[in-house]
């Protein structure tokens, strides 16, 4: 599974482990709104690692559940995060996901012949510090996001995003950098009014 090579992912062995995730992520996903303490302490036994102060808004799918995905501190998922975890997923501080966004590290091969037995590869994805990625976007396997980076939302990632950009679009390139009108305007035309050292 984490060889980069094609695999069958019928087997009974990894399906039968894969299960014991899954049963972990439908209890995650049937917590109540005031189980906070009983959501973290699910995902502390469902992840590869998830550091202080991270909070997923459920519905939380993933084909592992979780067990491929490595999260910093501070991370927030907006509803409906799908992290395609057959391989690692990994995640810096401060990241941000909205709203029905989706990670994957599994892929199929291109000749029909090969995608009949249900073969698969999976590549991982590594995604920096302090991200912000936009409702619905997709990121596909083997990609690489950079610190600060803004993904717009709808963008389909396909190929390594550069740290310090704002990227959109399908297939997702970089728009601009991240610059001095930034440090002014928050959206479009409206001012900054609050200042860095109160947030």
């Amino acid at each position: 599974m984490h060889s980069g090579e094609i695999y069958s992912c019928t087997d009974e062995d990894l399906m039968n482990k894969q299960l014991k995730c899954l049963e972990k992520l439908y209890d995650f996903n049937a917590t109540r709104p005031s189980e906070g303490e009983k959501r973290q302490a699910l995902l502390k036994e469902m992840f590869a690692e998830i550091g202080d102060d991270c909070y997923i808004e459920p519905p939380f799918h993933a084909n592992w559940g979780g067990k491929h995905v490595h999260f910093g501190s501070n991370v927030y998922a907006n509803f409906n995060l799908t992290m395609v975890d057959d391989t690692h997923i990994y995640v810096g501080d401060y990241t941000m996901f909205g709203p029905n966004v989706t990670v994957a590290t599994g892929g199929h091969p291109v000749l029909p012949e090969l995608r009949e037995p249900v073969t698969q590869f999976n590549l991982p994805v590594h995604i920096g510090r302090n991200v912000w990625i936009g409702a619905g976007a997709v990121i596909l396997p083997g990609v690489k996001i950079g610190d600060n980076t803004v993904i717009g939302a709808g963008s389909v990632v396909t190929k390594d995003i550069p740290a310090n950009v704002v990227a959109v679009g399908n297939p997702c390139r970089v728009l601009r950098e991240i610059n001095e009108h930034d440090k002014e305007y928050y959206y479009k035309d409206r001012k900054i009014n609050i200042k860095m050292d109160t947030v």
